[in-house]
């Protein structure tokens, strides 16, 4: 159903006043700008308060992850000298998947807490892919696993305590 229209009020003789809104009782910026006397070309020319500049947060190149890890690595070296009895092991993985990432942080915890004076270091280079390499800094491998296809079975069959109970016997 349309809806009806409205009729006009035409033989009344009375004519509808156009309704006026004061714009004065309105408050805005640029109002409030006119009553102090700041026209706005004023307003572009001032110079505006200076806030504090934005400082995004922004990804740390590959040279600077690469100095840091040098300096990681560095560190450790001279820790083990200094110690003369740690070792520093190497925990190479891909980057590729997240269960390497898994193991890897698994084995660190399992050597750090099952030796003293163990030096751990994880990815100090950049890794290869499909890698996955527990060795001995400038020394013996203990797992070499490398170019792993998917679905990374040969790392996924490996029984982590027993490779780390391994480790362990072989740094004693």
């Amino acid at each position: 159903m349309a809806p009806k229209k409205r009729r006009s009020d035409e033989g009344e003789g009375e004519e509808k006043k156009p309704v006026i809104v004061k714009r004065e009782l309105m408050v805005t910026r640029s109002s409030s700008r006119r009553l102090n006397g700041n026209s706005s070309t004023d307003s572009l020319s001032s110079p505006k308060p200076k806030s504090k500049p934005r400082t995004k947060k922004t990804k740390t190149s590959a040279k600077e992850d690469l100095k840091e890890q040098e300096v990681q690595v560095q560190t450790a070296e001279v820790k083990a000298v200094a110690d003369g009895s740690s070792k520093t092991i190497v925990i190479e993985h891909c980057k590729q998947c997240n269960s390497f990432k898994t193991r890897a942080i698994q084995v660190k915890n399992g050597l750090e807490s099952g030796l003293s004076g163990v030096n751990v270091l994880v990815n100090p280079e950049k890794p290869r892919r499909g890698c996955f390499e527990i060795r001995e800094e400038g020394g013996e491998k203990f797992i070499s696993l490398l170019d792993m296809k998917r679905p990374f079975t040969p790392m996924k069959a490996l029984d982590m305590d027993k490779v780390i109970s391994d480790v362990i016997d072989k740094i004693k």
